[in-house]
């Protein structure tokens, strides 16, 4: 898997995308907690991504765009690591797509793989103050992940000092 992701996933099949997701999801985050106390962690940064891409190959709507959401934060990491806005900004539409815009993830992702990154306070503001919109009631069987999204949402929000230089 880490000499060369793309071929150790190309057997991968549709029934297997849970796991591709959640495998790279994982991954993902152990890196990210990783931080600066285990750079080494960054070498693994390619398999997240190729997880992540084969996943959307076999099944893009996947979790109601779960998958899209990952690959925000994925393409957010910048140029040293494969990421690219252009490509962030086209997973986030297409999530939004797919949740029909009920859902709080993708404006939380953009946010914070763009927003902040590229210190743009008002795109940061907007996307929370849009993850708050949403009406959780408009989706019952989501409703708890809709209004723990929004938790994040308000204290991002409630936190934007730090987060985003004025």
């Amino acid at each position: 898997m880490k000499a060369d992701p793309v071929l150790a996933l190309r057997k991968a099949k549709r029934d297997q995308v849970p796991l591709l997701y959640w495998s790279a999801a994982s991954l993902g985050s152990a890196i990210s907690l990783g931080g600066l106390g285990h750079p080494e962690l960054l070498i693994d940064w390619p398999v997240v991504r190729a997880l992540a891409e084969r996943a959307i190959a076999l099944d893009e709507t996947w979790n109601r765009g779960a998958l899209h959401e990952l690959m925000i934060t994925v393409e957010s990491q910048g140029d040293a690591l494969g990421g690219s806005e252009e490509r962030a900004r086209k997973h986030f539409a297409r999530a939004v797509a797919i949740q029909q815009g009920l859902a709080p993830g993708p404006y939380v992702s953009l946010a914070m793989g763009i927003a902040k990154t590229n210190q743009n306070r008002d795109e940061f503001a907007k996307l929370l103050n849009q993850a708050l919109a949403i009406d959780p009631e408009k989706d019952p069987t989501n409703r708890l992940v809709t209004i723990l999204g929004q938790q994040r949402a308000k204290t991002l929000l409630d936190h934007i000092d730090q987060l985003i230089a004025k």
